[in-house]
């Protein structure tokens, strides 16, 4: 029998009409967006399902809208399959974001807690920094230890040392940097020096995981001081420590970490597949977590679920 991780994505993996399908044809994905909605006093869905790109990318809008997405699959999953989670999953994962939605399906978070959480975090991390002075960018085809070479060379600016450090390690050869704009533009010039295939600037709004969002980080340790946390029924592997959480205590301090410290995603599916996971099924928006997997751990079987035939495709497999 295969042993299943269940995934759940993160910014990036949004896309107008996503959730639309689901919430016509399954009164358990509906119930979930009207909960979110309710919570956050806004017509979330309805961005959702036929707002403008731009409002929709905001990372306040994002964060929890993706969320809703994910768990809105899963309901439908437990649902349709008649089983919980807990019966079908070994670990779960979630990448940036995505860790609160593998929370609240794991029952460490409601959703309502969850949807409130992502909306303070998205808030919280676009203030973090004045608009235009934070970069991220992608170094693909550059190993972990060559990008952090290419950081280390490139915050040493003529204005003394400034903020560029590795967000996300993606696996497969893609690492993402953030940091102050100069030296996050530094780094892409001494990386092409380098030979690195490709180095681009993204297009996002805020410079996240790394050392300046540390007042966003100080909101969201006030925040999940007071949240009601659970043990989750299946463990949650952790962004920043590529290990099992299950402790609530463990949980607040990870997800204050998160917010300035690497997303290790590479270690993280490598951490899964060495406790003996061999599918690893992302649920929600996107197929981004699926080809990363890919790429980290090729002899596993990926499966992505996020419209009706998909998740008909994978009540089939599971």
């Amino acid at each position: 029998m295969p042993v299943h991780a269940f995934l759940f994505p993160g910014q990036g993996s949004q896309t107008v009409g996503m959730g639309r399908e689901l919430a016509a044809a399954f009164p358990a994905a509906r119930e979930v967006f009207q909960e979110v909605d309710e919570t956050l006093k806004q017509k979330l869905s309805r961005l959702m399902f036929e707002g403008s790109p731009a409002d929709l990318t905001l990372t306040e809008n994002a964060q929890p809208a993706l969320m809703a997405v994910s768990i809105a699959v899963l309901r439908v999953i437990e649902a349709e399959g008649g089983t919980r989670l807990a019966d079908r999953a070994a670990v779960v994962a979630g990448h940036s974001l995505g860790e609160y939605s593998a929370l609240a399906a794991a029952g460490a978070f409601t959703l309502g807690k969850a949807a409130r959480l992502l909306r303070l975090r998205g808030q919280a991390m676009q203030k973090a920094v004045p608009a235009g002075e934070g970069a991220m960018a992608a170094l693909l085809g550059a190993d972990l230890d060559e990008a952090a070479a290419i950081c280390a060379e490139a915050a040493e600016g003529p204005d003394g040392r400034q903020v560029v450090q590795i967000a996300n390690d993606n696996g497969g050869g893609q690492v993402v940097i953030s940091g102050d704009r100069a030296a996050v533009e530094r780094a892409l010039e001494i990386a092409r020096e380098r030979g690195v295939r490709r180095a681009m600037l993204l297009a996002v709004s805020a410079p996240f995981h790394c050392a300046l969002m540390a007042p966003a980080a100080e909101v969201m340790a006030a925040a999940l001081e007071t949240a009601a946390i659970k043990p989750p029924d299946v463990p949650v592997i952790a962004n920043v420590s590529a290990g099992k959480a299950t402790e609530p205590a463990a949980i607040r301090d990870l997800l204050v970490r998160q917010v300035t410290e690497t997303v290790r995603w590479r270690e993280s599916v490598l951490a899964m597949a060495a406790l003996g996971v061999d599918s690893f099924v992302e649920l929600g928006a996107g197929k981004v977590l699926s080809g990363l997997v890919k790429r980290i751990a090729p002899d596993a079987a990926t499966a992505a679920a996020g419209t009706a035939s998909e998740i008909e495709a994978l009540l089939k497999l599971l």
